[in-house]
């Protein structure tokens, strides 16, 4: 059973790369990467954010000063209308893999709920 599982992944990994959001994703980075004010702009953005996710993960204390340049690297890109593009199409991405995640977790969920109902 787990290797049809398996092949059912690989057939949702081949239908998001088909999608219409995932290719409008994929043009809208290679935009970015073919521009160079907005790739500048990403590749920033990108850094601070990696580094501000780091410290999160490790519980290292983020200094309000990283907060605020953080957010003056977001206001820039967010400015620029090819990385303000791709921030949305991300978005719709992200939101795409999450109800797809919500959905494969429903079997577990339904169990937990209906283990905890028998107590």
């Amino acid at each position: 059973m787990s290797n049809q599982l398996y092949a059912i992944a690989e057939q949702l990994e081949k239908a998001i790369r088909a999608s219409s959001d995932f290719q409008q994703l994929k043009q809208a980075y290679e935009a970015v990467r073919h521009d160079e004010t907005a790739y500048r702009l990403f590749t920033n953005f990108r850094d601070v954010q990696m580094r501000l996710h780091e410290k999160q993960m490790t519980g290292a204390e983020i200094l309000p000063e990283e907060v605020e340049h953080a957010q003056k690297a977001m206001m820039l890109a967010q400015q620029n209308a090819k990385l303000s593009q791709l921030m949305a199409l991300e978005q719709r991405m992200s939101m795409v893999l999450a109800d797809i995640q919500q959905i494969a977790m429903k079997p577990l969920e339904e169990l937990y709920r209906s283990f905890m109902e028998t107590e």
